[in-house]
């Protein structure tokens, strides 16, 4: 699979990447309802199997079990993936999730993620996000300032290689940035999340800080397998049942978009959901995509989608659909 560099940094990564949100399971507040841990572990392996050669996770991901599984999934392979983890949610004995920038908080994270990972040192460790919540900037215990000043301290002592930040916008870089190098962003990023084009997507341009978007398929729905039936049948532990997207009156649109898609996915033969990944990493600024995955099926079918090369023509089709309900 083709490699790119991730910003200044040294890894060179697959134009997708393994997502493990999902892998987290149901039962915590934004869980995506019941995962078998076997099929997990499946997936993660096929995913590897076809070349994928990165793996995204965080700690907050079921309070630490998509971690652990993470952890599972590579023990004594040859030739183990880079592993990417988060900081910044923590949570309590009753699983309320709160969030944390204190530089001991982040070094506690830091050694309960190695723990469960299995891995001496952490390639990619991203603060998960800046603020909570819709919460004011710098509410939370701790600051911007003082979490770079941590992850900077746990990079010099080994225990992870590169630095990155989650959720932030331009001027929030801009902050972390003067502490210490910043290797990546993970912004949320799809035909239905456009936000980021304004100006984080050209600030970390700009100063050759890689992205690794998340969200392409926008969990799921630009997948081509949801149906109207298969959300109103959603677990009530699935955090999707109360976005707006996959309800109406937006609902009926996007799933308009989807048969966009499918007409495209039918001339590359892939289907809608690896169009709307095409689509994320023809963006100058994206180095990768994050691809969440549940079986194993559809671990093989993402690999797909970072060979797919969306026309001049194609893109105009989606633009013109996108222009139409606009107006």
């Amino acid at each position: 699979m083709t490699l790119r560099q991730l910003g200044d940094s040294d890894l060179h990564i697959t134009r997708v990447g393994i997502g493990t949100w999902a892998i987290g399971g149901g039962k915590w507040e934004f869980g995506w309802g019941p995962q078998d841990d076997k099929d997990s572990i499946a997936a993660i392996h096929a995913g590897l199997v076809e070349g994928v050669n990165w793996i995204d996770t965080a700690a907050a991901y079921g309070l630490g079990h998509s971690e652990t599984i993470v952890g599972r999934a590579i023990k004594d392979l040859h030739a183990p993936p880079y592993v990417f983890t988060k900081c910044s949610l923590v949570w309590n004995q009753d699983g309320v999730i709160t969030h944390n920038l204190q530089a001991a908080s982040i070094r506690r994270e830091a050694e309960a993620s190695l723990k469960r990972l299995g891995v001496e040192r952490i390639d990619l460790y991203q603060i998960h996000w800046p603020a909570w919540k819709g919460q004011p900037e710098d509410t939370s215990p701790g600051s911007i300032e003082e979490a770079m000043l941590a992850l900077t301290a746990l990079q010099s002592e080994g225990k992870i290689r590169h630095i990155g930040v989650s959720n932030f916008n331009a001027r929030q870089m801009a902050r972390a940035r003067t502490l210490g190098p910043v290797a990546s962003l993970q912004p949320p990023y799809s035909l239905l999340a456009r936000d980021v084009e304004t100006s984080t997507l050209p600030f970390a341009l700009q100063n050759r800080i890689g992205v690794i978007v998340y969200s392409p398929m926008y969990s799921g729905l630009l997948t081509g397998a949801m149906t109207r039936s298969r959300i109103a049948n959603f677990p009530d532990d699935d955090w999707r049942r109360s976005n707006p997207n996959f309800n109406e009156p937006l609902l009926t649109d996007n799933l308009g978009l989807v048969e966009v898609l499918r007409r495209i996915g039918k001339r590359h033969n892939v289907a809608p959901g690896q169009v709307a990944i095409a689509w994320t990493l023809i963006n100058p600024a994206v180095t990768g995509a994050i691809i969440g995955v549940r079986t194993a099926q559809q671990a093989r079918e993402i690999a797909m989608a970072a060979e797919v090369r969306l026309s001049v023509d194609e893109m105009a089709e989606i633009g013109r659909w996108r222009a139409e309900k606009a107006a």
